[in-house]
């Protein structure tokens, strides 16, 4: 599993290293976003994403999740608004793991060490111009 920050525009700004295993989303958070994003939060840049980060913390804004059994209808309208105000502009942002899934087919048939994965796909985002080299 490997965490990324991106534009709102979609451009890729960050990705982290390679976790092993089947880590969950929120665990690799903790690990190597979330640290910087309450820093960002705290200076008032808030950072959307997906149901995956439930519990995340400060700034972390994710859809509120339907009730178990239940249709999207149950929630509140307020609250279906805000889950589509969320969706729709983590959308744009979402063009980012598009483009690390898709655009480098080296990562699609990797054979190397997970650990290296990480570099691979900082390198890519830097060859575009898009990306940095923060590890």
């Amino acid at each position: 599993m490997s965490q990324f920050l991106s534009a709102p525009d979609g451009t890729p700004l960050w990705v982290s290293d390679v976790d092993p295993g089947s880590t969950p989303d929120i665990t690799a958070a903790r690990i190597h976003a979330l640290p910087a994003l309450y820093k960002a939060a705290a200076d008032g840049l808030p950072t959307l994403a997906d149901k995956g980060y439930i519990g995340a913390g400060i700034a972390i804004l994710v859809p509120v999740r339907r009730p178990k059994g239940r249709s999207e209808q149950a929630l509140q309208a307020d609250t279906r608004t805000r889950n589509s105000l969320i969706r729709g502009i983590r959308a744009l942002g979402e063009r980012a793991a598009a483009e690390l899934k898709q655009r480098w087919r080296t990562l699609q048939h990797v054979t190397l060490s997970p650990s290296r994965i990480g570099d691979i796909t900082r390198a890519a985002s830097s060859s575009t111009g898009s990306g940095n080299d923060h590890r």
